[in-house]
């Protein structure tokens, strides 16, 4: 944490302070919120309520928070590091914790829904105070130029994120969603939040030590682990091969039985596949060629006769 920031960081927590006192003293402020709100600026400019509508939804946090991890996702794929998505995972939880708090405890309600002119509609069971939308603005895209690599990068980020932050939270007021102490309010929680995240670096770094040392856990457990899958079995030619080998050293006798013993079982000379699997196997070339004792076909002569007596002669 530099110097400079950490003067920026007082000064804006005075503000922050600030506001919040003049809110509770129901001082020239609240008086403001309710000129504004009197005025009515969507009666005022009906033209822009349409695209207006569309324009906050860049301060929701859904969808902002979508669009930002989705962007700081494939910068960690890219950069092989976990930081950026870290780092916006601890700036939505403080924004969620410091914001929300205030919003609960001061259960201030919003235009809408005012009960009391000129009163401060604080302590009421609302949840309007600071700016939720203001402050998500200034936060979600207030990262993506906290995490720049470059000093014009985040230059033109700053810019960026300080004119959707300041769109953002006049919108929530043209609409009449919000006070204008609510906006001024968002806007220095949020920028709170940017500004104390390097009191929370080393913090960002041991999570990401730790993510990556379970991951290498797991990956080590799976390459070391136990055996789970069926036993391989040694292939046939691997099993005749060694055989083989075992024969021609001599450590392997084959069986050698009488070949009456042979013929014997089951009477027709072919025995089981314990009995076949003793005797030499032939290739075709040692084998005794055998000669059928006759032929299934008739002789030439007889077909021709019997073919000749079965068809009437031609021209007949």
């Amino acid at each position: 944490m530099s110097r400079h920031r950490v003067v920026l960081f007082g000064a804006t927590l005075a503000f922050y302070l600030a506001i919040v006192v003049a809110v509770l003293t129901t001082s020239w402020l609240v008086r403001l919120d309710w000129q504004i709100m009197f005025w009515r600026p969507y009666e005022q400019w009906p033209e822009l309520h349409a695209y207006l509508d569309y324009l906050v939804v860049l301060g929701q946090r859904g969808p902002t928070a979508v669009m930002v991890a989705a962007w700081l996702g494939w910068r960690s794929w890219r950069q092989h590091t976990l930081r950026p998505l870290i780092t916006l995972g601890v700036a939505l939880l403080l924004l969620n914790v410091t914001v929300g708090s205030v919003k609960l405890g001061l259960g201030r309600l919003g235009p809408h829904y005012a009960t009391e002119i000129g009163s401060a509609e604080l302590f009421a069971g609302g949840d309007i105070f600071p700016s939720g939308h203001t402050a998500n603005a200034v936060v979600t895209w207030g990262i993506l130029a906290y995490l720049a690599s470059t000093v014009r990068t985040r230059r033109n980020l700053s810019v960026l994120s300080a004119v959707v932050a300041l769109s953002v939270g006049l919108t929530t007021v043209y609409l009449g969603t919000h006070w204008v102490s609510d906006v001024l309010l968002g806007w220095a929680a949020g920028l709170l939040i940017l500004l104390a995240l390097p009191w929370f670096e080393p913090l960002i770094a041991r999570t990401e030590a730790f993510v990556f040392e379970v991951r290498d856990r797991l990956r080590t457990r799976r390459a070391t682990g136990p055996v789970t899958g069926p036993v391989p079995v040694t292939p046939f030619a691997a099993r005749t091969a060694a055989y083989a080998q075992r024969v021609a050293a001599g450590e392997d006798e084959p069986a050698r039985q009488p070949a009456a013993a042979v013929a014997g079982h089951g009477g027709s000379g072919r025995g089981g596949p314990h009995l076949t699997a003793a005797r030499p196997h032939l290739i075709r070339s040692e084998r005794t060629p055998v000669t059928p004792a006759g032929s299934r076909r008739p002789a030439h002569a007889e077909r021709a006769a019997r073919n000749s007596s079965a068809r009437p002669v031609a021209g007949g």
